[in-house]
């Protein structure tokens, strides 16, 4: 099977102040640190929401909008699932994908951190469609994924405060 992985890039970053992508930990970009997170565990990363790949059916649509992009990406590329972090994922741990098989399933703590079949789209789309119900966790029953425990947590980076910490850790 081919994973493909997706940072999911397309946030405001309201919480943070400023463009969260771009802040920087250890010299490096949060996205950067994101994309190499992933790179172990997937055959090709994407970035979603920031040019590469588009927010789908619009920006603004939270994390689902940047699933639905790269899953619409992976059918495209003759993937057949797709494993997401959100662009402050730094750190993951190291049997993420184990962890996860089979999809569909995501890490109890962080849902966005999932692994989601390419067939796993139309639904998806319904839900975006909708628009009655826009948690990962929503569309995470929806197709019945499961919640996986780790007992390694990634870090979660909503505020300059949470970078400075993580930066000293």
């Amino acid at each position: 099977m081919r994973t493909l992985g997706a940072v999911l890039a397309g946030g405001r970053s309201s919480r943070f102040g400023s463009d969260k992508a771009l802040a920087t930990l250890d010299g490096q970009t949060l996205l950067d640190h994101a994309m190499a997170a992933l790179r172990p565990h997937c055959d090709l990363v994407i970035v979603v929401g920031r040019g590469e790949v588009a927010d789908w059916p619009r920006p603004d649509m939270g994390p689902l909008g940047g699933i639905a992009g790269a899953l619409i990406d992976a059918a495209n590329a003759g993937f057949d699932r797709v494993l997401t972090a959100p662009v402050d994922c730094v750190r993951l741990p190291d049997n993420l994908r184990a962890l996860l098989e089979p999809a569909p399933a995501f890490l109890e703590t962080q849902p966005v951190i999932g692994l989601w079949p390419a067939t796993a789209l139309n639904e998806l789309r319904t839900m975006l469609e909708d628009g009655s119900d826009l948690a990962v966790k929503a569309y995470a029953r929806r197709i019945g994924a499961r919640a996986v425990h780790s007992d390694f947590v990634p870090p979660n980076v909503n505020s300059l405060a949470d970078l400075d910490r993580l930066g000293r850790s």
